[in-house]
């Protein structure tokens, strides 16, 4: 990870978020570390913190948060929230609120894509 996930107002990682990132299979943590890099990039303003056990991005009250399981990884938004991805990949959609990447998945899906997703959760 080129920048490390930024602790609400601290500036630096979280050691649960940290530890929980390092626990994940080195394929899953490929997909976390490249989401975490476009949430940084697209929303340099989210705060990240451990929450209900998944790191969560949170911007005011808005939320995104990454969980790493068997499959891959899971995006939790709200389906009003997310710029339209789970329309446009219904394949992906694993019941209300939850995107499921398994590590290809994630690689046939572009960067635009995801921080139109990204931006949707987040910002107002």
């Amino acid at each position: 990870m080129r920048e490390q996930p930024r602790a609400a107002g601290t500036g630096a990682m979280e050691e649960a978020v940290r530890r929980y990132r390092d626990e994940m299979d080195s394929e899953h943590r490929t997909v976390f570390d490249r989401l975490h890099e476009l949430i940084a990039a697209t929303c340099p303003d989210a705060e990240l913190a451990l929450s209900y056990g998944m790191p969560t991005y949170r911007i005011g009250r808005r939320r995104l948060s990454i969980g790493a399981w068997k499959h891959g990884v899971s995006l939790y938004v709200s389906p009003n929230r997310d710029g339209g991805f789970s329309a446009r990949h219904p394949e992906l959609a694993a019941g209300k609120g939850t995107i499921k990447l398994r590590p290809g998945d994630a690689a046939r899906i572009p960067d635009a894509e995801l921080r139109g997703l990204i931006r949707a959760a987040l910002h107002a």
